[in-house]
């Protein structure tokens, strides 16, 4: 559900005469991490939100809150596949899953080192290696951007919207469809 990318990629594979190696410039400083924290339907739809730093508590329950709503207001059952992240299995959130059971939302925990088998996952993995590969960022603005256009890419040859979160300290606070 959630991944970190930071300002140097992964480097990319490619080719170069015998004896030349690829040379990736290093920025001059360190910057932190971006996260990134989402919802994936196969084939239908990923809504994302980006953080500087890591997705707080707060904000993850407030995703949640949204989602058991529309569950709710759809009447039909949502089941979200989540690894198991300390934020996904917190008691704060523990104490909320009943609730989110009465409106329709289920958490399914995958077994532990098992993250490979979550779908976004996958997801996170191709932008990482398919769109952001040996790119070199000088700031972490710069490298939202090419997250956030790594996963429209992602959706456009997946054929599914993409939405984006924004949020406002801790609370998601709008929806944009991009």
């Amino acid at each position: 559900m959630n991944q970190d990318f930071v300002l140097p990629s992964e480097p990319s594979y490619t080719y170069y005469k015998r004896g030349q190696q690829k040379r990736l410039e290093q920025t001059k400083r360190r910057g932190r991490r971006l996260s990134i924290v989402g919802l994936f339907q196969q084939e239908s739809s990923c809504v994302y939100g980006l953080v500087i730093g890591g997705v707080e508590r707060k904000a993850y329950i407030r995703m949640m809150e949204a989602e058991a709503e529309s569950a709710a207001h759809s009447k039909r059952i949502r089941v979200i596949v989540q690894d198991n992240g300390p934020i996904h299995r917190c008691h704060e959130v523990q104490q909320l899953w009943s609730k989110w059971e009465s409106q329709g939302l289920y958490i399914f925990l995958l077994a532990k080192y098992c993250s490979e088998m979550n779908p976004i996952e996958l997801e996170w993995q191709h932008i990482k290696k398919d769109e952001l590969a040996g790119q070199m960022f000088e700031d972490e603005l710069e490298l939202a951007y090419a997250v956030i256009n790594g996963v429209e890419a992602r959706g456009k040859k997946g054929n599914y919207p993409t939405i984006r979160i924004k949020f406002s300290s801790e609370l998601v606070t709008e929806f944009f469809v991009t």
